[in-house]
């Protein structure tokens, strides 16, 4: 495993980090599935387990994620190892379990944070994020202040956003303006490339950056078809539809695995080691939860040329395009 420092902080993180969405378990929020489905807590320990021995020490979480289940999943394997880095994030909750409500008040995140320093069993959490907070709330003041004091009291080591999917752009352009914050998390894979001048930048600036939806919820590794189907509390059901996986199926086959086999290395190998080829990103999050998911996605890095970089770069304007028409459409 390599490690690389988080922006200026004083963190250095895994390469490849544990996102734990899909270890919260199934949950909804009325009829909306907010999870990817039934999970088994002792198989989740497990990968917990088996992650920190491949050198994995970057755990990003939320405290939405199972409504709390994956931060108590988590500070009951790992507690307050202060070899681990965890990151949680801050903003959504349920009104009566039926709905989803944002709440970015100053009240709220520093009471939220405390029931997270509970769930995870630390003294600090290492990096805090606001979950997509947009710019009203962030001209509102409010959540800044909020993370502000958690760090001066000690509760919260660094912070900064969570930006959204499709236009990350306004929040990023507002933090990096105001140079606040120590770092961002952003979507960056094959298929979504748009967050790629917020990495340069905010690596010029000396953010954190943490690459999310690295796989696009799957898509990626080349184990889906237009035949695929997900349970109805799996997120995915309502968004990867046949359309929208025979079209990926497609350009994977005909574009990308080609090179996969040029470099010896899997669908999910390549499309990692074209995310880590950018120097100013930090850390990579797939996610995990089974136990040889974890040699899946660190066992098959590879050093890809500048040609091959360039290549993969090139089809998120020539390939990619309609895919991401579609998933924007679906949410």
């Amino acid at each position: 495993m390599e490690y690389r420092n988080f922006g200026k902080t004083t963190l250095c993180v895994s390469e490849i980090g544990f996102g734990c969405w899909a270890i919260g378990g199934a949950a909804f929020v009325g009829k909306i599935p907010i999870g990817w489905g039934e999970t088994d807590d002792k198989e989740s320990r497990l990968a917990i387990h088996t992650a920190m021995d491949a050198g994995i020490n970057f755990f990003d979480t939320a405290d939405f994620y199972g409504l709390g289940h994956a931060e108590t999943l988590l500070g009951e394997t790992i507690g307050n190892r202060s070899d681990m880095v965890v990151a949680s994030k801050v903003g959504q909750k349920t009104l009566d379990n039926e709905h989803i409500e944002i709440d970015y008040s100053k009240k709220y995140i520093i009471e939220a944070c405390e029931q997270s320093l509970r769930r995870l069993k630390r003294e600090a959490i290492d990096f805090h994020q606001l979950h997509v907070a947009r710019m009203s709330h962030l001209e509102n003041g409010e959540c800044i202040e909020a993370m502000q004091l958690l760090q001066q009291q000690g509760k919260i080591r660094y912070w900064g956003i969570s930006l959204i999917t499709f236009n990350p752009f306004p929040e990023s352009e507002f933090f990096l303006k105001t140079s606040l914050g120590d770092g961002f998390q952003l979507v960056f894979n094959l298929i979504n490339q748009r967050a790629l001048p917020i990495i340069q930048q905010a690596g010029k600036q000396g953010y954190g950056i943490i690459a999310r939806m690295p796989l696009q919820f799957g898509l990626l590794t080349g184990k889906m078809s237009a035949e695929s189907t997900f349970g109805k509390d799996d997120h995915r059901s309502n968004r990867l539809v046949p359309s929208l996986l025979a079209a990926t199926d497609q350009i994977l086959r005909e574009k990308i695995q080609p090179l996969a086999n040029h470099y010896n290395t899997t669908l999910t190998g390549l499309t990692l080691s074209y995310i880590l080829s950018y120097p100013e990103i930090s850390v990579v999050i797939p996610g995990i939860r089974k136990p040889d998911q974890v040699a899946g996605n660190t066992e098959h890095l590879v050093q890809l040329s500048e040609k091959d970089k360039n290549y993969l770069a090139s089809l998120f304007e020539s390939d990619w395009q309609p895919v991401m028409e579609m998933m924007e459409k679906q949410g």
